[in-house]
């Protein structure tokens, strides 16, 4: 298994724990306030983790990126769910989540011998697309 492959499974794992985790949850609804307070503080968690990026250069500053990006977007589809309780947006905590995953593992690709980075991002994509598809499956009625 490459290690592209083997990063992305493991981000696939934790989607699915993470996926488990909010399906969890769903007694407890924030309020219209709750869920405003959650997302200011996902903000500024955002934007201290974006700022801690600034101190790297190059491909790594750009995954660093990728990851803060993504993380703040999980994190508003969660607590999204949280206030809903829809499965609508149950399904797109693992939606974000694989789009999430598909941006910092295509970022990480850039670091791979430009010969290798095509396939690499290529390998992304599907995986990407069947974190997608897999989610639907589990939760059709969405």
């Amino acid at each position: 298994m490459s290690k592209l492959n083997t990063l992305l499974l493991a981000g696939l794992l934790a989607a699915a724990g993470g996926y488990a985790q909010a399906a969890g949850d769903s007694n407890a609804r924030l309020t219209k306030d709750q869920a405003s307070a959650e997302h200011d503080r996902v903000e500024a968690t955002y934007k201290a983790d974006k700022e801690a990026c600034q101190k790297m250069d190059g491909n790594a500053k750009d995954i660093c990126e990728a990851e803060a990006k993504g993380k703040e977007q999980v994190a508003n589809a969660e607590i999204d769910y949280k206030r809903s309780g829809s499965e609508r947006d149950r399904m797109k905590i693992a939606e974000t989540r694989a789009k999430a995953d598909y941006a910092i593992a295509k970022e990480r690709c850039e670091d791979r011998p430009r010969g290798e980075q095509s396939v690499c991002k290529k390998e992304a994509k599907a995986t990407e697309k069947a974190a997608i598809a897999n989610a639907k499956k589990a939760h059709p009625a969405s």
